[in-house]
């Protein structure tokens, strides 16, 4: 009976292959809890909770946020609000980004961005590229721009949530995230629509970096591709789900 011979570089290779799965597994199982000082347009404070968990179609190594939330008090008041963005299959992880979470007459606000190109061709491409939230009746309402109110200006969340280890130590240091860390953490962000809310269209020097697609069943096609539906099908509907 002949020896069954092994390739040492085949055991490497499924070896690495092993650490890399593993790997991905365990990023893509992590969660993440942390309270951040949320600092409101007329200068009052909220402490508000955030969450989220990493997995969905991304890098090795790097899995994206497959969903995320925050958590807040009205002030004044007892019963929790939470607003979230979850996964969907069509983008493959969280849809949106949290740049602001603000209160004018009792009534709370949010404004997002979409998260990556998918989430942008989703959302309509929208420039400048916010998606708004007024909380109404108990509920989540998508709102426009011009229905967004004028009298909240910054983002005061933390943006780059990809900073958990940055997070945790400065929630450590007096049990949130403060709000003078938040704006320091989002000041290096380059992006003007982070600086501010932006409420004219945004002028790029260089061609937008997501080029415009199409949803079809599947994927995401290029409207001018052989695969890409007709106008008149029901496949190009900006289907939110």
């Amino acid at each position: 009976m002949k020896p069954i011979f092994k390739s040492p570089g085949m055991s490497l290779f499924k070896t690495i292959g092993l650490v890399l799965t593993l790997g991905m597994m365990m990023s893509a199982c992590s969660e993440a809890t942390w309270k951040e000082e949320v600092l409101l347009h007329d200068g009052s404070k909220i402490l508000a909770t955030r969450s989220q968990s990493r997995g969905g179609r991304g890098e090795i190594g790097q899995p994206p946020i497959k969903e995320h939330s925050i958590t807040f008090y009205i002030p004044g008041t007892s019963k929790p609000i939470t607003w979230q963005s979850e996964f969907t299959k069509d983008v493959g992880h969280a849809n949106l980004d949290l740049l602001a979470l603000d209160i004018l007459n009792g009534t709370p606000y949010i404004a997002t961005n979409p998260t990556g190109c998918l989430a942008h061709n989703k959302w309509g491409r929208p420039n400048p590229p916010y998606i708004f939230f007024k909380y109404i009746d108990q509920e989540w309402k998508q709102i426009s721009l011009q229905e967004f109110p004028v009298e909240i200006r910054q983002p005061n969340v933390v943006i780059d949530t990809y900073t958990e280890k940055w997070i945790k130590a400065e929630e450590q240091k007096s049990g949130f995230v403060s709000a003078a860390s938040i704006k320091e953490l989002n000041s290096s962000l380059t992006q003007q629509e982070y600086k501010k809310i932006v409420r004219e269209p945004i002028k790029y020097e260089e061609p937008e970096g997501c080029p415009v697609m199409v949803r079809i069943e599947g994927g995401w096609v290029s409207p001018g591709g052989a695969k890409a539906p007709k106008l008149n099908d029901s496949a190009t509907s900006n289907d939110k789900k």
